[in-house]
């Protein structure tokens, strides 16, 4: 898939088929998260994959809105270290790009995603191992979409071009 394409069939999904997503295609997407620019090029995030089944279905514990990702094939939960110095926009800016290039990547595979939040940073940490000093900033399932396949949406539901471009001024 192109990636024009891959930006116009990037949905939320939300339901998976159980099929696990092949070891090369999941290094793809993480490189892809791996390779994003970040702020002063720090790259202050760290990538925890998990296919594990109990795992993941822990994992869709540390949020009310993160049910999907007890039954995707994937989760990659993007750990970023706390604010030291009270800088942290640039980690959730950072994440966010991280976030989208993985997700892209994903639907260039065919793979679907859907993001949540952690707002149960101690559960995670303990489901996940990492030390302190860190924590959740971004929790993001895959799997291949058990309604249908990823495909260029037609009709968007989004606000149109002209209502939210405004050239040199508002």
């Amino acid at each position: 898939m192109e990636v024009w394409e891959a930006i116009r069939s990037r949905r939320n999904v939300r339901e998976f088929t159980a099929e696990p997503i092949p070891g090369p295609d999941l290094d793809q997407i993480l490189e892809a998260a791996r390779l994003t620019p970040s702020s002063r090029n720090r790259q202050a995030w760290d990538f925890v994959v998990v296919t594990d089944r109990e795992r993941l279905a822990a994992l869709a514990g540390v949020w009310r809105g993160a049910g999907h990702v007890g039954g995707a094939a994937a989760a990659i939960v993007i750990v970023l270290p706390e604010d030291a110095d009270g800088s942290s926009n640039w980690l959730y800016y950072d994440a966010g790009q991280a976030t989208m290039s993985l997700m892209v990547a994903a639907a260039g595979l065919g793979i679907g995603t859907a993001h949540a939040a952690v707002e149960d940073q101690a559960l995670a940490q303990e489901i996940l191992g990492y030390p302190g000093g860190y924590f959740s900033g971004a929790l993001i399932s895959l799997g291949y979409p058990a309604d249908r396949p990823l495909a260029p949406i037609r009709k968007p539901n989004r606000r149109p071009f002209a209502e939210v471009i405004h050239r040199e001024r508002w």
